[in-house]
Formats: structure tokens, sequence, C-alpha cells
């Protein structure tokens, strides 16, 4: 029989009744992923699978752009371009841009 009280147990946490009262509480500045996975990142990073260079594009980077998209056409050629393929995904998904 499924408990629906105060002290129920709700994804493996016993929740009481202050934390029911209070809510979830989030700090920004404390958070450690702050503007990773953000929708913007995401479509970038899918746009450099596709095309190494192409999310830096996306995001408005344009010298990293031909940098790795030059890189990787190069790299292909003895069967490396992998290794810069990667580096653009990986580039486009962490990427935060300057907050001044």
């Amino acid at each position: 029989m499924l408990n629906f009280g105060p002290r129920a147990l709700d994804w493996g946490f016993a929740v009481s009744p202050q934390n029911q009262l209070q809510g979830l509480k989030c700090d920004p500045k404390k958070t450690i992923m702050s503007n990773q996975g953000s929708a913007g990142n995401v479509l970038a990073a899918i746009c450099s699978f596709f095309i190494p260079g192409l999310g830096q594009l996306v995001q408005g980077r344009l010298m990293i752009a031909i940098v790795q998209f030059v890189m990787a056409l190069v790299l292909w050629l003895f069967l490396l371009g992998w290794i810069i393929h990667i580096w653009s995904i990986v580039d486009a998904a962490r990427y935060t841009p300057d907050r001044h």
C-alpha cells in the first residue's frame, strides 16, 4: 500500500513537513554546470557532429569554426580527423559566453 503522508518516501529520501513547506531552493552561484546543456549548446553540438566547426558557427564564433573545419579536412586525409571532430563537438557543448 502506498503512503502519501508527510513521512512518505519520495525517491528514497524522507520528506518532513518542514521540507514540504520550504520547497527546494537553488543558489545559481553554486551551480556547477550553469550553461551546459542549454538548448543552444545542444543544438551546436549536434551541428558539430555532422560538420566540424558548424556548431561554433551557430554560436557566432567564426574564427574557431574555420580553424576546426580546415583542421578536420586536413586530418581526415590521414584518417585522424575524428580527433578534431570530437573536439568540435565537446567544445560546442561546453561553450559559455563571456559575460562582462
